[in-house]
């Protein structure tokens, strides 16, 4: 098993377990998703992200 650092949404605090020890909230791991240049879904993120940020 590998262990990688996760990271709860609710409190950003981090930790090596699955929910949060603070708030009990699932965890999540703060990585981005890897690039690839076949990628099939960049479209739609960039537009989400041009519609929902600044």
């Amino acid at each position: 098993m590998t262990r990688e650092i996760l990271k709860c949404q609710n409190c950003n605090t981090y930790t090596l377990k699955e929910s949060c020890q603070k708030c009990s909230s699932k965890t999540i791991t703060p990585k981005p998703a890897k690039f690839s240049p076949e990628d099939k879904f960049g479209k739609y993120r960039r537009k989400y992200k041009r519609a929902y940020t600044s």
